[in-house]
């Protein structure tokens, strides 16, 4: 058997122990690259440009309810440090992650409150994976956005997700589909949360 009819016989295979594994309810989205061999590649935190998104996970409807006391006692936490509602912390790690602290982006955004590097490096955020180092340079961050922004919650989420210069440059929330839904799911979550 050839090295190319191998790897062909070997996809359904594989193909289906990704769709069992996406049926998993702690799966993640999945991330393929073909290399130059036509060998694929998959993971749930790609390392590179060249992977595109295979497999979406499905979003439960409802938060997760079992969010675990340290994760809570930081939230408070910080969410005091920053002056900040709790509710809207955690509306933000959900949308954001779904309080995944490995969560990275296809843009590269990481963590929980999914942080793009600039950004992770401007509010002092050496390990981004860690939840106590990435909840702190997020509420930091969603404090700058909400003081830019003059506590207009509409406008600082949609600068968390979009960038503030995005915000300056559309005067309001930008007309992306990704930042309008953005702004509208963290708001139901954070009615929720309250």
């Amino acid at each position: 058997m050839s090295y190319l009819t191998r790897k062909t016989s070997l996809a359904p295979l594989l193909i289906a122990g990704l769709l069992w594994v996406n049926a998993v309810p702690a799966a993640a989205d999945i991330y393929k690259y073909v290399d130059e061999d036509g060998v694929m590649h998959f993971t749930n935190t790609p390392t590179g440009s060249e992977y595109r998104l295979y497999l979406k996970e499905s979003t439960p409807s409802r938060p997760r309810t079992a969010v675990s006391s340290a994760v809570e006692d930081l939230i408070a936490h910080y969410a005091s440090t920053y002056r900040l509602e709790k509710a809207l912390v955690k509306a933000v790690i959900r949308v954001e992650s779904n309080y995944n602290p490995r969560a990275v982006s296809p843009k590269g955004a990481q963590g929980m409150m999914q942080l793009i590097p600039s950004t992770a490096r401007d509010m002092q955020v050496s390990d981004p994976f860690d939840p106590e180092d990435n909840i702190r340079g997020g509420t930091r961050y969603l404090r700058l956005m909400l003081d830019q922004f003059n506590d207009n919650i509409d406008l600082a989420l949609a600068a968390y997700n979009a960038g503030p210069n995005a915000v300056r440059r559309h005067g309001g929330i930008p007309p992306f589909a990704e930042t309008r839904n953005y702004v509208r799911k963290v708001k139901e979550f954070i009615h929720h949360y309250r």
